[in-house]
């Protein structure tokens, strides 16, 4: 029987984490967005979106009191875990050694300070590399205040990118990753242009323990590669943060004003992408974006 398959409902795992909480005297801290997901069926939808294999290699951010990470660990060849919480980086270690595992990598760092298959800074005091396969699998709860960060750092390529990512955020992050246009969001547009992104599940506030004030959902995102040249990508996102500068002002004005070029050019660029010039940001699509780099890059440069 699996770690998690162990308890057969959200009153028997939310029994086990209180106890453990008790026990040791690590109470959740607010601060660090510590609601630690009691519902069984939740861990399973994760896990089938990451479709793993047993010779996957899994960076985990969040372990919390390392349910996901030991039904990971039974499935895998490595789990590499990075928790911030200096408690509990120091009570996981013996409790994954107690149930047998050999094969989970506790590292207590910063997300945000960590780095993939950097061996050249392993000495930096400020960074922590981490060693993983190339075609390493992310999963993760991702706090509110750091997901956008997270998300560009593994999906710009500032760190190794990962073959899949399962991540489960806030539910109206998640809507504002997967949006249409018309509803399009600069984060939105980041996430879609780097990647194939999928709605998985909505895993309501009822889910965690202590229960926070909004939903959550379960996205995976798979990384493409990207069609424009390094210079385009830059020219891309200086369009995109222009363009995405006053969401209720036509996009005509917004370009306009940061190029510092004539609305009518923009507007005739927009009517050859299939836009009408009344346009805003958000009614683009990303391949819509593409088009519209290659039309005002003499402008641009």
């Amino acid at each position: 029987m699996s770690v998690i398959t162990a308890f057969n409902s959200s009153t028997a795992l939310r029994r086990e984490t209180e106890q453990l909480v008790n026990l040791y005297g690590a109470e959740p801290k607010h601060s660090r967005g510590q609601n630690f997901l009691i519902q069984p069926k939740t861990y399973q939808i994760i896990i089938e979106a990451a479709n793993l294999q047993a010779s996957d290699e899994v960076l985990e951010i969040g372990p919390g009191w390392g349910f996901l990470t030991m039904a990971l660990a039974e499935m895998v060849k490595k789990v590499v875990s990075v928790e911030l919480d200096e408690q509990l980086s120091e009570i996981l270690p013996s409790r994954f050694a107690a149930a047998g595992f050999d094969n989970i990598e506790l590292v207590n760092h910063d997300i945000l300070k960590t780095v993939i298959n950097r061996p050249d800074l392993q000495d930096n005091d400020k960074l922590s590399n981490i060693n993983l396969a190339a075609n390493y699998k992310l999963i993760a709860n991702l706090p509110y205040n750091i997901t956008s960060i997270c998300l560009r750092r593994f999906l710009t390529g500032e760190v190794d990118k990962p073959a899949l990512m399962v991540l489960m955020v806030q539910k109206e992050v998640a809507e504002r990753l997967t949006a249409k246009p018309g509803q399009l969001s600069l984060l939105g547009l980041l996430a879609q242009y780097y990647s194939q992104i999928e709605y998985r599940s909505l895993v309501p506030a009822v889910n965690f323990w202590p229960q926070p004030k909004v939903d959550s959902a379960i996205i995976r995102l798979t990384p493409i590669k990207t069609i424009l040249s390094a210079n385009d990508e830059k020219l891309f996102w200086r369009l995109a943060r222009f363009g995405f500068s006053a969401r209720r002002k036509m996009l005509k004005n917004n370009l306009a004003a940061g190029l510092k070029i004539n609305e009518r050019i923009i507007s005739q660029a927009l009517e050859k992408i299939g836009q009408k010039a009344n346009c805003r940001a958000q009614d683009l699509t990303v391949e819509q974006w593409i088009k519209l780099v290659a039309l005002l890059r003499p402008v641009m440069l």
